[in-house]
């Protein structure tokens, strides 16, 4: 769904509506949720599942960060979710560029490197929900 199409003009406002008229802000938050994830979707299907693995990482890591008393456990977990949401940033975002930086390196020097390049289209927003998703983590572990 492009930002100027005539299925964005009707999606926006009604979306708009409906969060409004919804009574309880727990309701509102999950339908938004599932709004973002339909909106998103609607570009690629399976970069939702991206989405949503990054989403479930962050909500269980910060969740135990919450649940813990102990500072070393909450610092494992704010550790793992950080790296698990940024493993999934550089494999997306980074992956094949490093890959080919090495390639070209040991090319250099009469070297094979012999992993090859992923074939992946870089999901749209990537780098900005999975900041969101660490800052997010980070404000738990500290207690905002």
């Amino acid at each position: 769904m492009v930002f100027n199409s005539l299925k964005f003009l009707i999606f926006f406002p009604s979306v708009v509506l409906l969060y409004f008229f919804l009574p309880a802000r727990k309701i509102r938050y999950i339908f938004l949720l599932a709004a973002s994830y339909y909106f998103y979707m609607s570009w690629n299907a399976k970069y939702a599942l991206l989405m949503l693995i990054s989403t479930l990482i962050t909500y269980y890591t910060s969740s135990w960060i919450g649940e813990t008393a102990s500072k070393q456990k909450k610092k494992f977990y704010l550790i793992l979710s950080l790296i698990s949401n940024l493993a999934i940033l550089f494999v997306f975002k980074y992956f094949n560029f490093i890959n080919d930086s090495i390639s070209s390196l040991f090319q250099n020097f009469n070297l094979h490197w012999g992993i090859p390049d992923f074939k992946l289209l870089l999901p749209v927003g990537i780098s900005f929900y999975t900041f969101q998703a660490l800052s997010y983590s980070m404000d738990v572990y500290r207690g905002d």
